[in-house]
């Protein structure tokens, strides 16, 4: 009988601690069977709660992901209580250790035409302020699935790409004075390239090789929960900051750690993620829009949290930037033209790095015994840069090396070891005499003050170990 209807929603509720409506009435018919409402329901996972008033109640579903934006994408959808009509203004927190604990927030509202309801399957058009549009919910064995059957109004909608390679910058210098309004400015970070998809709530990260490092960094996970239901690729740089400083030494712990202690490290050595790009926003590809009006459109998402912000960006101000990136000992600055697209997978100069010493991705040819402290690892490794046949030696680093990168690349390079040398030109036989030689499967990457006139790196320091670009990748030497 109808008093029944919301028997569950009141078992489940305690109204003297809960600011939810549990009202006295019976769920006795009292609309036209035609409103609803989504409410973006951020308890111990974020779902979206669809609920359309039917014969005097809310029928409900939880939607973990939302609805469905095309045709074609089958969604989990969980059937739960019915709700009372006051629930369809409801917005609030309901308290830590209730029903459903977390804040509740009204997403869209409107009206719904029923085209079919049964036991089985609820066939209806939104017409609401964000969704508009055919949706059947239909059960599937014991669950419930939702589906769009019908493209969205716009006709120039288009799904959110799978993957999306990184676009990638040429070293340069600062654009003249009398061109410095083309240009946006942004600090140049010390730590990884990242690339984030979100849909349905949800943050999936990616490397510049294409791999997904979600499981990695856990703490940003929440920056799916912040978007919610907006569809976007965005681009940024993940760092370890120390002292107020990026630090890629600490982040070097952090990239190799699985899963497990992936959890352990994000409670005491967390990471920030920076986000410079916006690639893909609600059914729009950015990718042929200038940078000047990606950055518009991605500060207008007001992405903040305790993990992740926008990187700083300064048009047309180069000079001052090179020089505050000085001060804060930050390792330089990158130079976008605002008029530029986005260019996936290229590297272009339409972005240019400008910084003090050079930086470089190196392929590791071989390593020399250590001496006193170090007699149980490592002196330097020896480095090379792709050419025909193998590598070209390109010199030796042997500081900028903490005791868990020696044990650490130590037991790598073991594993690679092989009896004849990679590099295809002459090294110096002081240098080759004793050294152990390795498969050139490692990238690292260094930082030096200036090439030899024979083409070695002048004073390189180790930076740490490149993980997300292959060798193949490099130029060629």
């Amino acid at each position: 009988m109808a008093a029944s209807k919301l028997e569950e929603y009141r078992r489940k509720r305690h109204a003297e601690r809960t600011p939810e409506p549990v009202p006295d009435g019976d769920g006795t018919p009292r609309g036209a069977d035609d409103t609803f409402v989504i409410q973006e329901h951020h308890a111990r996972q974020l779902h979206w709660d669809v609920r359309l008033e039917r014969g005097g109640v809310l029928v409900s579903w939880a939607v973990p992901k939302g609805l469905p934006p095309e045709p074609g994408t089958l969604r989990l959808a969980v059937h739960t209580e019915d709700h009372p009509l006051e629930y369809a203004t409801f917005e609030g927190e309901i308290p830590e250790g209730e029903y459903g604990a977390g804040r509740m927030t009204i997403w869209d509202s409107g009206r719904y035409e029923t085209l079919k309801w049964s036991d089985r399957e609820v066939a209806i058009v939104l017409y609401g302020q964000r969704v508009r549009g055919k949706y059947v919910f239909f059960r599937a064995g014991e669950d419930w699935q939702v589906i769009r059957s019908d493209p969205p109004e716009d006709e120039h909608w288009t799904p959110l790409p799978e993957l999306i390679e990184p676009m990638l910058a040429t070293t340069g210098t600062l654009p003249p004075v009398e061109a410095d309004d083309d240009w946006a400015y942004e600090f140049k970070w010390d730590g990884v390239r990242a690339l984030a998809r979100v849909e349905g709530g949800r943050a999936t990260l990616f490397s510049r090789k294409g791999n997904d490092i979600t499981g990695t960094y856990p703490e940003l996970r929440g920056l799916g929960e912040q978007l919610g239901m907006t569809q976007a690729w965005l681009d940024g740089e993940i760092v370890a900051l120390r002292e107020g400083r990026p630090s890629f030494k600490a982040l070097q712990t952090r990239m190799h750690a699985g899963d497990q202690r992936a959890r352990q490290l994000a409670k005491h050595q967390p990471v920030t993620y920076l986000i410079f790009d916006l690639l893909h926003l609600d059914g729009r590809s950015c990718l042929s829009l200038p940078y000047h009006r990606r950055r518009e459109l991605l500060e207008a998402l007001e992405l903040s949290g305790r993990h992740w912000q926008l990187s700083p960006c300064f048009p047309g101000e180069g000079a001052a930037v090179v020089e505050a990136a000085a001060e804060q000992e930050l390792e330089g600055v990158i130079a976008k033209r605002a008029a530029a697209p986005y260019s996936p997978g290229r590297r272009t100069t339409d972005w240019l790095k400008i910084t003090d010493l050079h930086t470089l991705d190196a392929v590791i040819g071989g390593w020399r015994p250590g001496e006193g402290k170090r007699s149980d690892t490592f002196g330097s490794l020896m480095l090379g840069l792709p050419a025909e046949g193998g590598l070209r030696y390109i010199g030796q680093v042997g500081t900028g090396f903490t005791e868990d990168m020696l044990r650490t690349l130590l037991g790598k390079l073991r594993k690679l070891e092989r009896k004849t040398s990679p590099f295809v030109t002459e090294v110096p036989r002081d240098r080759a005499r004793g050294a152990r030689w390795v498969s050139p499967k490692l990238v690292g990457e260094v930082v030096f003050k200036d090439w030899t006139a024979d083409g070695r790196l002048r004073a390189p320091a180790w930076r740490g170990l490149r993980p997300d670009i292959d060798p193949e990748e490099l130029d060629r030497g």
